[in-house]
C-alpha cells in the first residue's frame, strides 16, 4: 500500500521532523506542534479537527458509534470507518479513540501539502495511527499523504496502518456478537457452565448449547462471552451452529 517510490516524494531532509507540524483542536482554540512533539500533546482535551456533517445529497455516510471500550460516542465519516471502530472495540485495542485527531502539514517534492488522519488509538503500549480507504479508492497522492502519516506516527514513536477492507465474514460475525455486548444478568449460571463445558474441549456452537439445561437462553450467552472474549471462534467463517467454540485465555 505505501509504495516506497511515492515515499521518495516525501522532503524528509534534516530537521524534517521540525518542519512538519500538526495542527491539534480543543474547545478554546487551534493547538500546533512539531511533529517531533506529537505523542506531548495531552489528546484529553482534544476535539476532532473536522466537523462530521450530515446533508441529503453527500454520497457518504458519516454517523456515531458507541464504543464499549471508552464508553462513549465516536465519529465516523463512512460506513468503512465504521466498521473499523466496531473491530477496535472488540478488540479492546485502546483506552482512547479520537476521530480526525489533527491535520499533519507536510512537506513534498510538490510543496506544502496536508492530511487528516482518520483515528489516533491511544492506549498504555503507545498509540497507533490509522486512516481507512477502500483499495480500489485509494489514489496516488492518498498513498503519498499515508506515507507522510506513517514518517509522522514514527516520529512519534507510534504504529501506523491503513486499512484497506475485511473479509465479509469477519465484520457480519462482529456485527453479530456486537449484539449482545451489554451486560447481562446469569441466575441460572451459564456463563460458568458454558466455560466448563468449553474447557474440557472444543464444541460445535449448536451442540454446546444443547449440552444445557436451557439451550435458548444459553445460546444468548455463548454470543455475549464471544464478544467480550471468554469464548473463542474463527470470525473468517460464518457464524453458525458448526462454528466450533473454543477456550480463551482471559479470565
Amino acid at each position: 500500500m505505501l509504495d516506497e517510490q511515492v515515499a521518495e516524494q516525501l522532503e524528509v531532509g534534516e530537521g524534517w521532523a521540525r518542519r512538519w507540524s500538526a495542527v491539534w483542536k480543543s474547545s478554546d482554540a487551534d493547538v500546533v506542534c512539531a511533529v517531533r512533539e506529537l505523542a506531548a500533546v495531552p489528546t484529553s482535551i482534544t476535539v476532532p479537527v473536522r466537523r462530521f456533517a450530515w446533508r441529503a445529497d453527500q454520497r457518504h455516510r458519516p454517523g456515531l458509534k458507541y464504543m464499549q471500550a471508552t464508553g462513549r460516542m465516536h465519529g465516523f465519516e463512512s460506513l468503512a470507518e465504521r466498521r473499523l471502530l466496531l473491530a477496535v472495540d472488540f478488540v479492546a485495542a485502546a483506552d482512547e479513540v479520537l476521530s480526525q485527531p489533527f491535520r499533519l502539514r507536510f512537506s513534498s517534492k510538490d510543496g506544502r501539502e496536508e492530511h487528516i488522519p482518520d483515528f489516533l488509538l491511544v492506549s498504555g503500549g503507545g498509540g497507533w495511527l490509522l486512516d481507512v480507504r477502500p483499495a480500489h479508492l485509494v489514489k496516488e497522492r492518498d498513498v503519498l499523504r499515508f506515507a507522510a502519516a506513517r514518517q509522522a506516527a514514527e516520529a512519534a514513536g507510534w504504529r501506523y496502518s491503513v486499512v484497506t477492507g475485511w473479509r465479509r465474514e469477519v465484520m457480519t460475525g462482529l456485527e453479530t456478537l456486537s449484539a449482545r455486548r451489554r451486560p447481562l444478568t446469569d441466575p441460572l449460571g451459564l456463563h460458568d457452565r458454558l466455560r466448563e463445558l468449553v474447557a474440557e474441549r472444543p464444541w460445535r456452537l449448536g451442540q454446546l448449547v444443547e449440552a444445557t439445561a436451557v439451550p435458548a437462553v444459553a445460546r444468548v450467552h455463548v454470543v455475549h462471552l464471544l464478544w467480550h472474549r471468554r469464548l473463542a471462534v474463527d470470525l473468517a467463517a460464518p457464524l453458525e451452529d458448526a462454528s466450533w467454540i473454543y477456550p480463551c485465555g482471559r479470565g
